[in-house]
């Protein structure tokens, strides 16, 4: 199954927190997204990690996406070496992504930058004829996607540019509280409370939306970040 953008999360619910808009809006153009978490998020504090399961199918439900996977790799302790590498770099041969978004290049939970990472050199190293790997008994192909974009998470980073997802904002909200376990829900039971699950946090997540947004004056937006520059055709691309 081919997909037009594959997002990399190191944990459920990063791609829904920082990208979800973006690719409600680009679903509804007609393309074929998919996610697939690293890790299955077993170290929060809040819930556990077959609570974020049921969490993670029924956000992947209201967001329509094509298709999700879950590495299994261990939250905060994986690391960048040939065997995540490989895994990285099966599922994007096996899906074949024009673009791949990934995690933030820097960010305050230490599994984000080097998920980034990771995933930035298995996407160099997936167009590499030589490295073979096979899955379910079958060869991949290479492939490289043409794009690797950043998301933009906790921390503030300068995006590289920014994707107006104002029609989307609702939905993106709807799409986070999914993750009942660990953001703020009034009727949650759980006594523990953590940077994510105060009401204070959704106040922070509309705020930078509203921030990025004004950058292009929209109402809400979502940033992403290039190590490379874009080539325009001609300024008509900006027309």
């Amino acid at each position: 199954m081919k997909l037009d953008i594959l997002v990399f999360a190191a944990h459920p619910d990063d791609a829904e927190l920082s990208c979800s808009g973006t690719i409600l809006a680009h679903i509804e153009k007609g393309l074929k997204v998919g996610i697939i978490d690293l890790t299955e998020g077993e170290l929060g504090t809040r819930g556990s990690a077959e609570q974020r399961k049921k969490e993670t199918k029924k956000a992947s439900k209201l967001l329509q996406i094509t298709v999700r996977e879950n590495l299994g790799f261990r939250d905060g302790f994986f690391v960048n070496d040939e065997k995540h590498q490989l895994d990285i770099i099966r599922k994007i041969r096996k899906y074949k992504p024009k673009i791949v978004l990934a995690n933030a290049v820097d960010d305050r939970h230490p599994d984000h930058s080097r998920a980034s990472l990771l995933v930035k050199e298995a996407c160099f190293l997936s167009g590499l004829k030589k490295i073979e790997v096979e899955e379910e008994g079958k060869k991949l192909e290479h492939w490289r996607p043409q794009n690797l974009l950043y998301y933009i998470q906790s921390k503030y980073i300068n995006p590289s540019f920014v994707i107006d997802i104002s029609k989307y904002w609702d939905q993106k909200i709807e799409v986070i509280k999914a993750y009942e376990s660990q953001f703020y829900n009034p009727k949650s039971l759980q006594k523990e409370q953590t940077f994510i699950s105060t009401p204070q946090f959704l106040n922070f997540l509309e705020a930078r939306a509203r921030e990025l947004g004004q950058l292009c004056e929209v109402e809400y937006a979502e940033g992403f970040v290039t190590d490379r520059y874009f080539m325009l055709d001609s300024l008509n691309s900006l027309m």
